[in-house]
């Protein structure tokens, strides 16, 4: 069984669409609600890395304690931002995938496809009602 992580929030739709895809392709995730248990600092830098993104990208900027911190400023340092992620665990984005193909931020969801070990997959309807079809592009 492939070692999948899935830094998960259950209330988003991204992040449900995501788990929903994971198990669609036969495949059970490690399941981190991140906003129950925050990944450390180190990890989060990890995880940036990991994308190949800068920490930065992982922030969502649709939370009102973004703007009201002032987080937009391209100025602040990575630790000034890891600072905020870690009081305000809201602003790290979701969902982040770790699978053996690598590690991204699946916005859209369809974006996990590229992640996961296994043969394309037979179409999938996301809780919107959008038809998912696998091309079985898959990072490699």
């Amino acid at each position: 069984m492939a070692d999948i992580t899935l830094f998960h929030n259950p209330r988003c739709g991204t992040s449900r669409n995501v788990l929903a895809l994971i198990r669609h392709a036969g495949l059970e995730p490690r399941v981190v609600e991140y906003l129950k248990t925050p990944p450390s600092r180190d990890e989060l830098r990890a995880l940036a890395a990991a994308t190949g993104q800068p920490l930065r990208t992982l922030l969502r900027d649709k939370e009102a304690v973004f703007a009201e911190l002032g987080l937009a400023d391209p100025g602040l340092s990575d630790d000034a931002l890891l600072d905020a992620i870690e009081q305000h665990p809201i602003l790290l984005n979701r969902p982040i995938v770790m699978t053996p193909l690598g590690t991204a931020l699946c916005r859209p969801s369809e974006a996990v496809l590229e992640l996961l070990p296994v043969g394309p997959l037979p179409p999938f309807t996301k809780s919107d009602g959008e038809v998912v079809v696998d091309h079985g592009r898959r990072r490699g």
